[in-house]
């Protein structure tokens, strides 16, 4: 790549992976992954051809789905491929009549989010499982649980505000209607128990039990319309961190959390069980101790006589930043926050679980400047396979990084 072409390279996306050890980014010439602690390139592909505006990393495994983007890329936006960078070849590929939204991966799942449909694919033999209507979905909202025993899918449903989870070990679908106005942003927890949501007008995230659709908590970001860019859920479902326009990351103390959240292996049979003890009677079961506590206005108390607005919670630990650019935050590990931005940024700050307030930076990386070093050999050798044929014959061997 010449030095010309190195500096007009554009970062398309950023996603992280399910644990958020690592994270991906698109780019107008390939792609580039990222380790998180401590930061650091793991590698690149850097090709002529053209870029990814989606990278889907499957954990820190060889396995990733790519989706064409950027101008002049010859990788076409309905297609997704499953790279393995170990082969250094592209193992399968699935095309659509429209451009792909979105894919989630898990490791027995494929899914590909379109405009109007979610499909969902087995990934050893990209037999087609489940397809979903959806309202239009232009962002490619759509979650997956992680966690082997639990098989749980959230996508937007056929209404305005409407949340659609998919239990699909225990055969049980449920809609949530979560808000008013169209839905922004949504995350799940590990094992699918707990779900997040924001509307559009992004002042409030509310928490609801995925097995019944009662609400749990609802929390206020602020009080000025924002788009939410992110929402995210520490790993011990303590703490749920969200960004958004208004360039402040938010930190909120969760105060329910789902019987058997620390234990995600269940026994068996205990789906109908746990259904019953997350009913809306029962939600004393789902009332964590926390450390720390998110403030309320200081007139809280009259709650029954003022608006509902002086009653919300607000958030527990604050980070600011430029309004600049699309941020996403992730949990760390000890009470650690990292943070990516469009512009090519990477922080890393702490905050205090007692008494929250201001989060302190601990890192500050900038990981993109719209130039790129020349590759080494085994990368050109790669991206040369990548810009050949694909094959669709698809042999799923995992190899973990």
């Amino acid at each position: 790549m010449d030095p010309h072409e190195a500096a007009e390279i554009e970062l398309l996306s950023l996603s992280w992976n399910q644990d958020y050890g690592c994270f991906a980014a698109g780019t107008s010439h390939g792609f580039r992954i990222y380790n998180t602690k401590p930061f650091n390139e793991t590698f690149r592909r850097d090709l002529k051809s053209g870029g990814f505006g989606i990278v889907e990393m499957l954990f820190r495994c060889n396995i990733m789905a790519l989706v064409g983007g950027g101008a002049n890329s010859q990788y076409p936006p309905n297609k997704v491929l499953i790279w393995d960078d170990h082969q250094g070849r592209c193992i399968g590929e699935l095309a659509f009549r429209s451009n792909v939204r979105g894919v989630r991966l898990r490791q027995d799942r494929i899914v590909i989010v379109l405009e109007h449909k979610i499909y969902m694919y087995n990934f050893s033999d990209l037999k087609l499982l489940h397809q979903i209507e959806t309202l239009a979905n232009l962002k490619g909202l759509c979650c997956l649980s992680h966690h082997s025993i639990t098989s749980v899918l959230a996508c937007p449903g056929l209404c305005q505000g409407q949340v659609r989870v998919e239990h699909f070990g225990l055969k049980m679908t449920k809609f949530i209607n979560a808000h008013d106005s169209h839905i922004s942003c949504f995350s799940l927890t590990l094992n699918g128990f707990l779900l997040a949501t924001a509307s559009v007008k992004g002042t409030l995230v509310r928490i609801f039990n995925t097995m019944d659709g009662t609400r749990l908590q609802e929390v206020r970001r602020g009080i000025d319309r924002a788009e939410i860019y992110s929402i995210a859920f520490s790993p011990n479902v303590q703490w749920l961190a969200i960004s958004s326009d208004k360039g402040t990351v938010h930190i909120f103390n969760l105060r329910v959390r789902v019987v058997g959240e620390d234990a995600p292996i269940l026994p068996s049979g205990s789906g109908p069980a746990l259904r019953h003890q997350n009913s809306g009677s029962s939600l004393d079961a789902l009332i964590s101790q926390n450390i720390g506590a998110n403030p309320s206005s200081s007139l809280s108390f009259m709650k029954g006589v003022l608006p509902k607005y002086f009653s919300f919670e607000w958030s527990f630990a604050q980070f600011r930043l430029a309004e600049v650019t699309r941020y996403f935050a992730a949990f760390g590990l000890e009470n650690t926050v990292m943070i990516v931005g469009m512009d090519g940024s990477f922080y890393r700050c702490s905050f205090d679980p007692v008494l929250g307030g201001e989060m302190t930076q601990l890192e500050y990386v900038r990981f993109h400047k719209g130039k790129v070093t020349c590759q080494d050999q085994s990368a050109n050798s790669r991206a040369n396979l990548l810009n050949q044929h694909f094959t669709t014959n698809f042999e799923n061997e995992v190899i973990f990084l």
